[in-house]
């Protein structure tokens, strides 16, 4: 409680006191006339242009998402290969349930496959749509 006392009985706080209730309490500390820094003539000033580099790290961006995205796309290979080494498996063992397997096998592949086109889509997303 004596620490923040001691912040408002600043005297430049005091005599300023409509202006101070209205910023927070470190904007108006460090808008105290003496603790200002000395003012630099505007034509000395540099302007920083960050255009280039800002649209170079979003281009990066792009390219790490659009990169990131694709992943699922190998994950779907590997689906579709674990749903037909698993068709030739339950064939093998057990003939007679040819047509069955083998349209659980379509869904199978369509349901993994769609998860590989929603990957790639989102790529394509990222980097042509933003």
């Amino acid at each position: 409680m004596y620490a923040c006392t001691k912040f408002v009985t600043v005297p430049a706080l005091v005599w300023r006191s409509p202006r101070v209730l209205c910023q927070p309490l470190s904007a108006s500390l460090l808008s105290i006339p003496s603790a200002q820094m000395e003012q630099v003539h505007p034509s000395a000033r540099r302007t920083i242009v960050t255009s280039v580099a800002r649209r170079d790290i979003d281009t990066a961006a792009k390219f790490i998402g659009a990169g990131a995205a694709t992943v699922g796309v190998a994950g779907s290979g590997a689906g579709i290969g674990t749903v037909f080494g698993s068709l030739i498996i339950g064939y093998a063992r057990n003939p007679s349930l040819k047509q069955q397997l083998f349209s659980y096998a379509i869904l199978g592949f369509a349901l993994s496959e769609a998860m590989g086109l929603f990957c790639l889509m989102v790529a394509f997303l990222i980097l042509f749509a933003m």
